[in-house]
């Protein structure tokens, strides 16, 4: 879930961004950055957007260290908010379990709707859920329709359906 190596999510989407000539794509709740940096290193022009200051800080930092700062653009941004980018204006967008969060449905709609907006015609969407199937399902303390507690952090499940 964690580390410094990229996610197996993201190996597989630049592997997807590729195959689709893909060269601009937003990032949703980067986190540590290590999507952010790994597609970089790949070659596609990243945005990376974090609710954290702290995040954003780090990606900065780590964006220069590795002399990827002319890939990668920064903005912190509350997800429950629009996205703040035209309409149309990227090939792609990815994340990692962001929507699993504590969104409630209405955000989700809401969250999805904008993607759809700022995504170009044929765009791609690529995102990592948490699912009912996890071994965490149903653990913790019930806060809403598949949302559970654990050491005070609220994880929003996934049905397939959903």
């Amino acid at each position: 879930m964690f580390g410094k190596d990229p996610s197996i999510a993201a190996v597989k989407s630049a592997k997807i961004f590729k195959s689709h000539r893909i060269n601009k794509v937003l990032e949703l709740g980067a986190g540590q950055g290590r999507d952010t940096l790994y597609l970089a290193k790949k070659g596609f022009k990243i945005d990376s957007l974090d609710y954290s200051k702290k995040a954003i800080h780090d990606i900065i930092e780590k964006s220069k260290t590795n002399h990827l700062d002319n890939l990668i653009a920064t903005k912190v941004h509350d997800m429950r908010l629009p996205l703040p980018y035209k309409n149309e204006c990227f090939e792609a967008c990815y994340s990692h379990m962001l929507y699993c969060m504590a969104f409630s449905m209405n955000e989700i709609i809401s969250l999805n709707n904008e993607v759809l907006r700022i995504l170009k015609k044929g765009g791609i969407n690529i995102f990592t859920v948490r699912n009912t199937y996890d071994g965490d399902y149903k653990n913790g303390i019930h806060r809403d329709e598949d949302l559970y507690e654990n050491d005070g952090f609220i994880v929003h499940f996934f049905r397939k359906t959903k």
